[in-house]
């Protein structure tokens, strides 16, 4: 089931998420909600704050070549336990600021540990757009957005056309 995905700026985007204690089948449920609704937006990385739900779980799909099959990924409780001294810029967009984007400096390869949705703890490698998407997601369920690594006067400009778009939205 697609969800309605929060824009910034919402209180909920701001709060650091609680650890998922007891995989449920609800959170089965919502995984697969977000991975719809991620693939829907459409986005590589969705959190569940950005659905309103204060719990460490995240969905990405990197793979964007052509004829590529996806390779969705849920984690739960993910964390970074390594990082490179290398770094890396991408231009990074999110889902609950939507047309906006600016370059944000990385590290260019992560280790993350996470329990996958069968309860299994995993760890793996990351690099390139992977990297990125994964330190971007684990930001959110720290209450961290990408415009957090702006300049005030950049981060001001995109709150305030979030604040101007919530209002036109509402209108309608």
């Amino acid at each position: 089931m697609k969800m309605p995905i929060l824009i910034h700026p919402d209180p909920r985007l701001k709060k650091v998420c609680s650890p998922v204690v007891d995989l449920s089948d609800a959170l089965r449920a919502l995984a697969d909600d977000m991975l719809e609704t991620m693939y829907d937006a459409p986005g590589i990385g969705l959190a569940a704050p950005q659905v309103g739900v204060i719990e460490r779980l995240i969905v990405l799909d990197c793979v964007k070549e052509e004829g590529e099959a996806p390779r969705p990924m849920v984690m739960f409780n993910p964390e970074v336990i390594a990082r490179s001294d290398t770094t890396n810029v991408y231009e990074e967009g999110c889902l609950s600021i939507p047309d906006q984007f600016a370059e944000v400096t990385r590290p260019a390869e992560v280790d993350v540990r996470w329990i996958d949705r069968d309860g299994a703890e995993q760890t793996a490698t990351f690099d390139g757009l992977w990297a990125t998407c994964v330190q971007h997601e684990i930001d959110h369920l720290n209450g961290k957005l990408f415009i957090d690594y702006l300049g005030p006067m950049k981060r001001q400009l995109i709150t305030r056309r979030m604040q101007k778009l919530k209002r036109e939205q509402a209108r309608v």
